[in-house]
């Protein structure tokens, strides 16, 4: 909930800081550069020590940094340089938290459940992504960015609770990841991963669907308050109520994901998603009206899915046990791609506009899923 509140509030209160496309863009651009460098070193560390107490300390941090800008708003002492420093801090911490947290995922389960299960957690993630945004829209409308971030705080700190409480399971190999894995070296173990990946066809097809969806596709939302305040003229409300329904369609694909589990053509799916992606988001970006403009949202959720929880499926299955944290913070790494893409996107809403440069940015990604669906014929084939 408080991740994708954040989503709203934060876009909302730089534009409403600064007035500025571009720094919609730079806000989440700050966010690359600890997510490029850690997320490696943040992979080996949830191979090697326990993925619990790197979620514990992550969620902590996120809670203090968030209750600091909401004090920072009350007092209306909140400078653009305070959003800066917070995005950067929140994404060290999250650099740790993401690999550490997804990988625990298959700790708990034998792997002829994992899509199911991925699907179940990409359940709630998206019951989520369809309350969070809108509550952060009623709170901004009501009470201004500082409500919306006094209650993600609030939010944290009760994930942190209920995160104290977990018993994980020990899987057999734990043994081996703490101890055989802990005698190579940092560097040796994040080129191990980094190997592993590339020479794996099933985990590399993954990744790069991944990437090419989070710097052409992805990126859109970043300009959701331009559309919002200045195309649609439905305000901060409006803009968590675009974000809701992505979450509403995203969260029927996960229903689907979760009920058919390893039945799916989980290849065919992601590349047929990802583009069905690209193109909704094209014709996001030519609507003129609100209500078309969420029933599209619908549909760019229903196959974002495709691009995130399909995505993880199939890593996580190719990818072995004492491999899997570090499998899985390459794939947090698309952030970093995506915030480029937030970066490009800014810039190009700078130079020729929000709506051209959307759907000029939904059309490369798409055209990237036809350009892998051609070079790579197997990748349609991946179970």
């Amino acid at each position: 909930m408080a991740f994708w509140m954040d989503q709203v509030s934060r876009g909302w209160l730089i534009y409403e800081l600064t007035d500025s496309a571009l720094q919609l863009g730079l806000v989440r651009g700050v966010q690359a550069i600890p997510t490029l460098f850690l997320s490696p070193v943040a992979g080996s560390t949830a191979d090697r020590y326990s993925r619990k107490m790197q979620i514990l300390v992550a969620q902590i941090v996120d809670g203090l940094m968030l209750g600091a800008l909401a004090v920072l708003i009350f007092t209306g002492r909140i400078q653009p340089w305070h959003v800066y420093v917070t995005a950067f801090g929140m994404a060290v911490v999250q650099a740790f938290q993401q690999p550490a947290r997804a990988a625990m995922i298959a700790d708990t389960l034998p792997s002829s459940h994992l899509t199911n299960a991925i699907g179940l957690n990409s359940i709630i993630f998206n019951v989520a992504r369809s309350t969070g945004p809108a509550l952060a829209g009623v709170l901004i409308a009501t009470f201004g960015t500082g409500g919306s971030y006094a209650t993600q705080a609030l939010f944290y700190l009760l994930a942190t609770i209920w995160t104290v409480q977990l018993r994980p399971a020990e899987r057999v190999s734990s043994g081996v990841r703490g101890h055989a894995g802990q005698a190579a070296s940092f560097g040796r173990s994040i080129i191990d991963g980094w190997k592993f990946s590339w020479q794996n066809e099933a985990v590399r097809t993954a990744l790069l669907v991944v990437m090419f969806a989070s710097l052409f596709i992805v990126p859109f939302t970043t300009l959701l308050p331009v559309f919002a305040r200045d195309l649609l003229g439905v305000g901060a409300e409006g803009q968590g109520l675009l974000l809701t329904a992505m979450g509403v369609g995203a969260l029927g694909t996960a229903v689907i994901i979760a009920s058919f589990g390893d039945r799916m053509p989980r290849g065919l799916f992601m590349l047929g998603g990802v583009t069905l992606y690209g193109l909704s988001v094209v014709g996001f970006a030519a609507s003129p009206w609100f209500q078309f403009s969420m029933a599209l949202m619908v549909v760019v959720g229903f196959a974002n899915v495709c691009s995130h929880a399909l995505v993880q499926t199939v890593i996580q299955t190719y990818s072995p046990s004492e491999f899997r944290g570090r499998t899985m913070s390459i794939f947090h790494m698309s952030n970093v791609v995506m915030t480029l893409g937030s970066m490009l996107i800014g810039a190009l809403a700078t130079l020729w506009g929000a709506r051209f440069a959307v759907a000029m940015m939904g059309t490369a990604g798409a055209l990237a899923m036809v350009l892998i669906h051609v070079a790579l014929p197997r990748a349609r084939h991946i179970r």
